[in-house]
């Protein structure tokens, strides 16, 4: 009886292990609205219970552990390994991240505001490739996800180029100019809240923080989606927009970024 037992708890667990580590994420891989929910759901608050640590604290720990002190790249590398083949994110990714790099190198701007740190992994992309003299203010509403963003970004070696704010985007996007004496912005990567993206380009937009020329560059537009953003920058005479496909971040679900020049 007593190995009957054993036997079926071997069997139970391996069953259970198998699901967990590979039939599940295999099946959730092409699925934007189950990835999320198993990742970013389940996973993480079994995770969560069972290390009593929180994700961003396992991601920093990952990034104490295998980037080297002041090496950007190699902090984005590390989150990189991390979120591939330890415990999934939700930062831009590497996929969407050489998409938001180019768009980077593109403008060249002195002035960037992010609205949504989270872990400061788009903050170490974006501020690594910044000229000398360049300005970037990133916005986080979560204080503890602000904390962990602190020591990422410090780790990277890029406390200098970057100004990170606790707050609510529409509480601080109307003190820009009183605050930071900012007058508009040259990028503005938007990957907070959904539902904040399209008032806060139209609270931008009345603040006079876009000016003609700004780029708007905004993450998750397919998944989870921001179909009423898109919507108002695709059909405004105001924005020139265009898509860039591609996938939710290490998932094969499609997602993509939406670029929208303002035009004045």
């Amino acid at each position: 009886m007593l190995l009957v037992l054993l036997c079926w708890f071997v069997g139970v667990t391996a069953l259970l292990y198998i699901l967990y580590s590979w039939l599940i994420p295999a099946v959730v891989q092409f699925n934007g609205s189950l990835a999320l929910l198993w990742h970013d759901v389940i996973v993480e608050r079994a995770l969560d219970t069972l290390t009593r640590s929180t994700r961003p604290q396992r991601l920093l720990k990952a990034v104490q552990k295998n980037a080297t002190r002041g090496d950007p790249q190699s902090v984005i590398s590390a989150i990189d390994h991390f979120c591939r083949h330890s415990e999934w994110a939700m930062n831009i990714g590497d996929e969407k991240g050489t998409i938001l790099d180019s768009v980077v190198n593109e403008l060249n701007p002195e002035k960037v505001l992010e609205l949504g740190t989270y872990c400061g992994y788009s903050t170490v992309r974006i501020a690594r490739l910044l000229p000398p003299g360049a300005r970037l203010i990133t916005l986080e509403f979560n204080g503890d996800y602000a904390a962990i963003a602190r020591q990422v970004i410090t780790w990277a070696g890029l406390e200098d180029r970057v100004q990170l704010v606790e707050g609510a985007s529409e509480d601080w996007i109307p003190r820009m100019k009183e605050h930071f004496g900012i007058e508009t912005f040259d990028l503005v990567f938007l990957d907070h809240w959904k539902d904040r993206y399209l008032p806060d380009t139209k609270l931008m937009e009345d603040c006079g923080l876009l000016r003609k020329g700004t780029v708007l560059l905004a993450d998750n537009v397919i998944c989870p989606g921001v179909p009423d953003y898109l919507q108002y920058v695709r059909n405004s005479l105001s924005y020139k927009s265009c898509y860039f496909k591609s996938h939710l971040e290490y998932t094969k679900a499609e997602d993509g970024l939406e670029k929208s020049v303002f035009l004045g």
